[in-house]
């Protein structure tokens, strides 16, 4: 038997299990690694995050992401070059970050790694199946770190009938699920994104549903219009605006809008060659940014209210979005039957959510004793995810 077979075995075996888990968001800021220790599997699930770290990418390198994020037209040789680069990068910030830590490589058991999105597909039509596109390659990573490594979650998803988004639910379900509350856990990074966890905690209750853009359309407007800025700090440009009523109307307006729940989107929709033509000629360029902050908000207002129905309940929000005061001030607002509160007091920094989720994943794929074709969690396929890289 091959070794790291057994390996995998024993790491099976293990009462707990250290698990590395990686993260690259639609906003290209940097690797997000969440160490964490497991035990259990399911909704006995303990999870304690020992160490986290966000490492910045450097400008060349999400300019190379760039050319072919979310583009229908790409050079494809630079796809097949960035596959493999994305890794090798992912590799040499991990080992860097082991090191300050003091750990070796070998006391960790696996790596998780969502790897970089460059396209989500879903189709709706029936006529063709759904897709989704996360490179940075499993087996480099596993090689260049040594360590056995999960990746590329979202293919059996889409495989088994969802849209590879959101996955959220996994992991607020086994986390941060509470009977007796009704709980709305919010992610607003690139693109918004909620999981409902009814009071009751069947599984069945459980909704999961993409909202329309979080961050992606403010963040590329600030990074088009203001040299040296990647994003909104604190929401300085916005405050300084007002949001225009007329171009608002024609954003909720689009198609998005008015498809059934749930669903999920990504920048292949929302971005700016799309909106462009729909801001009104001369709104000044913090305007657009006000109303855009202001659509994000409206549309996750929209749809916590119409696809849960909850008059009021707990929201819990992690993310960038997070952490911008306005548009955490509008969703207090529009929902003001709703306690809004940052994830953080559910016991997992909303910086490490993303990155502590795929540790999950991959905990789950390990230690999973029941996987079947039918499960479901509410609307959603549950299946074991990730392919698995040996090291050597």
């Amino acid at each position: 038997m091959n070794p790291q077979i057994e390996q995998l075995y024993r790491i099976a075996q293990k009462p707990s299990r250290i698990i590395l888990g990686l993260m690259s968001g639609t906003s290209m800021d940097g690797l997000d690694m969440a160490l964490c220790r497991f035990s259990g599997q399911g909704l006995q699930t303990q999870c304690e995050v020992l160490r986290f770290a966000s490492v910045p990418f450097e400008d060349s390198f999400k300019e190379s992401i760039r050319m072919v994020f979310a583009k229908e037209n790409i050079h494809f040789p630079t796809l097949s070059t960035l596959n493999a680069l994305i890794a090798r990068t992912h590799a040499k910030i991990i080992l860097e970050t082991l090191k300050i830590w003091g750990m070796e490589p070998s006391e960790v058991d696996a790596l998780a790694s969502h790897g970089q999105t460059v396209m989500h597909r879903p189709d709706r039509t029936g006529v063709l199946p759904h897709s989704t596109l996360q490179i940075g390659d499993g087996d480099h990573l596993a090689h260049l770190t040594g360590i056995i490594t999960l990746s590329d979650f979202r293919q059996k998803h889409v495989a088994a009938g969802g849209e590879g988004a959101p996955l959220a639910m996994f992991g607020d379900y086994f986390l941060f699920t509470k009977a007796g509350e009704e709980r709305i856990l919010l992610n607003i990074g690139g693109i918004g994104n909620f999981t409902y966890l009814p009071a009751d905690q069947d599984p069945k209750g459980i909704l999961v549903t993409d909202t329309g853009p979080g961050n992606t359309l403010i963040d590329a407007w600030v990074r088009a219009h203001y040299p040296g800025k990647s994003y909104d700090e604190d929401a300085q440009i916005a405050l300084s605006g007002k949001v225009n009523a007329a171009f608002l109307a024609a954003l909720m307006n689009l198609p998005f809008f008015l498809e059934s729940f749930p669903k999920s989107t990504g920048p292949e929709y929302f971005n700016l060659e799309q909106i462009n033509e729909m801001i009104p000629v001369g709104l000044p360029s913090e305007d657009v940014l006000a109303t855009l902050t202001r659509f994000t908000a409206e549309s996750i207002a929209l749809a916590i209210q119409h696809y849960t129905g909850l008059q009021e309940g707990k929201i819990y929000v992690s993310g960038g979005g997070a952490r911008n005061p306005l548009l955490v001030k509008h969703l207090e607002n529009l929902l003001p039957s709703f306690s809004l509160q940052d994830s953080a007091i559910l016991g997992v920094d909303s910086a490490a959510k993303e990155a502590v989720l795929f540790a999950l994943l991959a905990n789950e794929t390990l230690m999973d004793p029941s996987p079947a074709h039918d499960r479901r969690l509410g609307d959603s396929p549950w299946m074991t995810m990730g392919k698995i890289s040996l090291s050597n």
